[in-house]
């Protein structure tokens, strides 16, 4: 079975809302009452360019009185300058003129503290910085104005200061560089702002455009952005690292996913590097992504890695003796470059010391039977001991990627019988031993760790598309006539069959990322970004290397993987990765828990 990927770059001007327009100069005309007189503070401004866009930070550090609101406001000296999305702040512009109002939770900004807000912004031409900004209609000149209250000295107060975090940006309360457990417990998510802005251009998409998604590394020009692409955000590794530390968020996702020969077993997702092309995996992509992520300047982040999907369960049920295997998925299995390529990403990644390793695990519908439940797991554990690295390296695993096997099946159970007969004889069963993905995800942590890995790995679950809400979810079991009858008329998955992976028809948002949610369950994640695509639905040219499947094609009537069954995807997708607004629009009005 296969699951898809991501990436996507076109961005898209939001309206910005927030406090009223500045006036010509960059000076908020709010009146300088008694209370302001000794506001006073400094800016940091800094930004990271890509060709027309740019994610700008910016810290204001109070050197004056206590506040408890505050508006930033400052020119841009290039008219072509916008700010084209902002967060930690509301955020407005007029012509060149841009004001910050703080957002419920960071109004207060005590003597001597600071606060950090972000935007990402076009420009044609130059990017200059802004050279003055204002603070409540003062100007900050770095600080000639003593406050009228002296800020707090270093004797200890009588009373503690309350040790509990607010809901809002809960921090980290590890030392950087020192894992914890469950790097999601306790933790705000990054959110991308790119994948933000194309979820609200979908109506109602503002309903979850703040749910944390993966950044997907899909091939080597994504590492440093790739605005000109049709899949592949114009954001780089570096680029949303930044974005992370400016929104104060605690942990970022991204998907390494770039190994030779990729995907062996599907077309839709096929890769850059050729089979035999592993040392080029390992300068080129590997390296400078550990360059990146092992910058100091991050180490207060967790930063989580999905470890190449699809890969090492291929070698167990889609080589060429397998029903529907492929030669390729021969060639990978035989030349190593599945397993090496992991070893070496785990190795190269797990040495720095705030990142954590989750590698995909294929889904229920995958793997759930005994012919490749334990071997899947042994070469898990192979991958996990090659080119130099050890299962130390590995924080856990991800079931479910960017798939949509149900989380839980309310109405039926696999133990379950219909007069006589185990429902494993069912057609949509199959003899599986599993019918949903939080009893496989459980079981298989157990099978890991009896293959070596370590009792406190965690599982992930990619809950972004498992949701099947919506008129067609069943509210009760099926009729007991067969156990054909009754698994289909009580399961909550629609599809035709567990091996349909392609833009499935009446999918809906499963649950919202969560931490802790069940036992040995690290978190529910959204790991496939709502509404960015598995594969066209007709071969469209491209020059990312990703080809055309069938699976992908809503004509196609299957083959030995699926059952010979029905496709089951939508029409009119674009390829791999690319915005799908018809599906992300089928997502939320099928979601499960609904909407609001």
């Amino acid at each position: 079975m296969s699951m898809r990927k991501r990436l996507s770059g076109r961005r898209r001007a939001l309206a910005l809302t927030g406090a009223g327009a500045l006036v010509a100069g960059g000076l908020v005309t709010i009146p300088v009452t008694a209370a302001q007189a000794a506001t006073q503070c400094s800016v940091d401004y800094t930004t990271n360019d890509w060709a027309g866009g740019f994610t700008g930070s910016v810290t204001i550090k109070n050197i004056g009185d206590a506040v408890s609101s505050w508006n930033l406001g400052f020119t841009f000296p290039n008219s072509s300058q916008k700010v084209v999305q902002g967060w930690s702040a509301k955020w407005s512009q007029s012509g060149q003129n841009v004001t910050a109002t703080n957002e419920s939770y960071n109004g207060s900004i005590a003597s001597g503290g600071s606060v950090t807000l972000g935007f990402n912004g076009s420009w044609s031409g130059s990017n200059p910085k802004p050279t003055s900004f204002t603070l409540n209609g003062v100007v900050c000149n770095g600080g000639t104005t003593n406050p009228t209250t002296p800020p707090p000295t270093t004797t200890p107060p009588t009373t503690p200061p309350p040790t509990t975090p607010p809901p809002t940006t809960p921090p980290p309360t590890t030392p950087p560089g020192q894992k914890v457990d469950n790097p999601y417990l306790n933790a705000k998510g990054y959110v991308n702002p790119e994948w933000k802005a194309k979820a609200e251009s979908v109506a109602g998409g503002n309903r979850v455009s703040n749910t944390p998604t993966a950044v997907w590394i899909d091939r080597i020009a994504a590492i440093n952005g790739t605005p000109d692409s049709s899949s592949n955000g114009a954001m780089g590794v570096r680029d949303h690292l930044n974005a992370a530390l400016a929104q104060g968020a605690n942990y970022i996702q991204f998907v390494i996913y770039n190994l030779p020969g990729r995907d062996c077993s599907a077309l839709a997702s096929n890769g850059e590097l050729k089979p035999d092309e592993l040392p080029r995996y390992k300068t080129e992509y590997i390296d400078p992504i550990a360059a990146i992520q092992g910058d100091p300047k991050y180490a207060s982040l967790r930063i989580i890695n999905i470890v190449e999907i699809d890969s090492l369960p291929n070698l167990i049920t889609n080589t060429s003796d397998k029903p529907g295997g492929t030669a390729t998925c021969d060639t990978m299995k035989a030349n190593g470059g599945y397993v090496n390529g992991v070893g070496y990403a785990l190795a190269k990644l797990g040495a720095i010391g705030n990142v954590y390793n989750y590698i995909d695990a294929g889904h229920h519908g995958w793997l759930g039977w005994d012919s490749n439940f334990s071997p899947s797991a042994a070469i898990l554990r192979e991958a996990a001991g090659a080119s130099g690295s050890t299962p130390a390296n590995v924080h856990g695993f991800i079931v479910n990627t960017a798939n949509y096997s149900a989380l839980k099946e309310p109405y039926f159970k696999v133990t379950d019988t219909v007069n006589g007969q185990t429902v494993r004889q069912s057609k949509w069963v199959d003899w599986n031993y599993y019918v949903d993905e939080l009893s496989f995800a459980q079981a298989f942590r157990n099978e890991l760790v009896s293959k070596g890995f370590s009792s406190n790995i965690g599982m992930l679950i990619d809950t972004s598309r498992n949701g099947w809400g919506g008129s067609a979810r069943p509210t009760g079991p099926g009729a007991m006539t067969s156990v054909d009858t009754y698994v289909n008329g009580g399961r909550v998955d629609r599809r035709f069959h567990t091996g349909n992976w392609c833009n499935q028809a009446g999918a809906g948002l499963g649950e919202r990322p969560k931490a802790a949610p069940e036992p040995g369950i690290d978190a529910y994640v959204w790991v496939k970004p709502p509404g960015e695509s598995d594969g066209s639905s007709t071969e469209i040219p491209n020059n990312e290397g990703k080809g055309f499947d069938r699976m992908c094609d809503p004509t196609y009537t299957g083959n030995a993987r699926n059952g010979n069954s029905m496709s089951g995807a939508l029409s009119g997708a674009p390829i791999s990765g690319a915005w799908f607004p018809a599906q992300f629009a089928q997502l939320m009005q099928n979601a499960y828990p609904p909407l609001s």
